[in-house]
């Protein structure tokens, strides 16, 4: 049966009734004001359940600033379920349900993937893109828990290869780096990133664009690893145990390495300009600007840290490359007779989608990394533990050597580099505890000072 939900050109009742719940969602933004939104398009999936509407709704929110798209996959059922915390509420005589808690829309994602599935809408085109062998059927769905951004959503059954599927719920004009990145080491033969099953690109209209049209990614399917820790955990109770890290923390280093290696022979690089430098540099002394505005206790260290910024931009740069972009212990698996194993290549998720997929300088991900060890002590300090002080001198420096003897790239004469990149992303840290976790900011701030005060020394 086909139908539907929303008469076209009449979304304000709609559009009313979703506000509320949208508003109390993890990945919706603005939780500040009631949102103004839009509906600028829909797509129905072939749901597995007769008299089941799976429709995804992308709807921009217009309340500040750029306007922000979101993808809404709702099912529409004549008949409740028993599953009451999905439920949205009841609207021109159907139940609605946050979709990926619903069977009859799980199922239509993933096959939509795995069969290449093709669907069209009310002005919005997408596809299914295989990219594994085979996907048992039969697998069954739940949402995984805590994520913010994104809705994960776990297919397993017993003795089958678990999958899960992440639903992008922020959409973006440009290819998601998530997606690109794992696809192509997965196809170069690497270990370091789960096999990819595949995804769902669409095409929606988009007035800020030229050509009035936008592309980009709906969700990505990937093997699920269950049962392992991430490698923050693993550090945290290290740390909290004053157990050394050094061996895990090199060996982390080589894995970096070997990514980024692999990344670099199968996808564009360039030698960085002047210009690229400039760019960079630039971008850095907004963030300082921001943070300062943000935090102004920072003011102290301005001259300070405009001094290294000065120094990197006089810097040997190595070639731009494609990086993993948002670089931390949270990000690395450490699976059992594999080793680590890296996830979340989406980038820094302030930075626009297109920013995400240029060519970067490693350095960020490396100064990514040694930024998470000093995050590991600091919020053990936090919570009113006493970490071992040399426990992050001795991962960090672990980690370095490790990535130096794969790569062939001592990041002790890259030091100059590897500081501003790590000052630029703890003022990212700033911003972002300033704003979500004030009890928190006290790590950041700490670091810039003692980043400071080693280059002054």
């Amino acid at each position: 049966m086909t139908f539907l939900p929303v008469p076209p050109g009449d979304h304000a009742p709609f559009l009313a009734f979703l506000s509320p719940w949208m508003t109390r969602q993890r990945w919706f933004a603005n939780k500040g004001a009631n949102p103004a939104l839009e509906q600028i398009g829909t797509v129905t999936l072939d749901s597995v359940e007769p008299d089941v509407e799976a429709v995804t709704h992308l709807v921009l929110d217009h309340t500040v600033g750029k306007p922000a798209l979101y993808q809404v996959p709702l099912t529409y059922r004549r008949e409740p379920l028993a599953n009451f915390d999905a439920l949205i509420g009841e609207f021109d005589g159907r139940w609605v349900y946050d979709a990926p808690y619903d069977s009859a829309y799980t199922g239509a994602l993933l096959d939509a993937i795995t069969h290449g599935t093709e669907s069209r809408g009310d002005h919005v085109w997408a596809v299914g893109k295989r990219t594994a062998s085979h996907v048992a059927a039969g697998l069954q769905s739940r949402v995984l828990t805590g994520e913010q951004s994104n809705t994960s959503i776990i297919f397993e059954h017993e003795g089958e290869t678990p999958v899960i599927c992440k639903v992008f719920r922020a959409l973006h004009d440009g290819e998601n780096p998530d997606v690109v990145l794992q696809t192509v080491l997965a196809q170069a033969g690497s270990t370091a990133v789960p096999p990819p099953v595949g995804h769902i690109v669409a095409e929606w209209d988009d007035r800020g664009e030229a050509d009035g049209r936008a592309t980009g990614h709906l969700a990505f399917a990937q093997e699920f690893l269950p049962g392992v820790q991430d490698a923050w955990r693993v550090a945290l109770a290290a740390a909290a145990a004053g157990t050394d890290f050094s061996d895990e923390a090199r060996t982390l280093g080589i894995a970096t390495a070997g990514v980024h290696a692999t990344l670099a022979a199968n996808m564009p690089t360039s030698d960085i300009t002047p210009d690229d430098i400039d760019s960079v540099i630039g971008s850095m002394h907004r963030r300082l600007a921001d943070a300062i505005a943000a935090v102004p206790e920072l003011t102290r260290f301005e001259p300070a840290i405009r001094d290294v910024f000065e120094r990197a931009s006089q810097a040997q740069w190595p070639a731009q490359q494609r990086i993993h972009g948002d670089y931390h212990l949270g990000q690395v698996l450490a699976v059992p007779d594999r080793g680590w194993v890296l996830v979340d290549f989406e980038g820094e998720p302030l930075r626009p989608m297109k920013e995400r997929s240029r060519l970067d300088s490693p350095m960020r991900d490396i100064a990514g990394m040694l930024r998470s060890f000093d995050y590991v002590a600091g919020s053990l300090a936090v919570g009113g533990a006493v970490p071992s002080p040399e426990w992050v001198g001795s991962a960090r420096a672990a980690f370095e050597a490790g990535y130096g003897a794969a790569s062939g790239r001592d990041i002790r004469h890259s030091r100059t580099l590897v500081d501003a990149f790590e000052l630029d992303k703890a003022l990212y840290e700033t911003v972002y505890e300033a704003r979500n976790r004030p009890g928190w900011l006290s790590i950041p701030v700490d670091a810039i000072e003692r980043l400071c005060a080693r280059v002054a020394g």
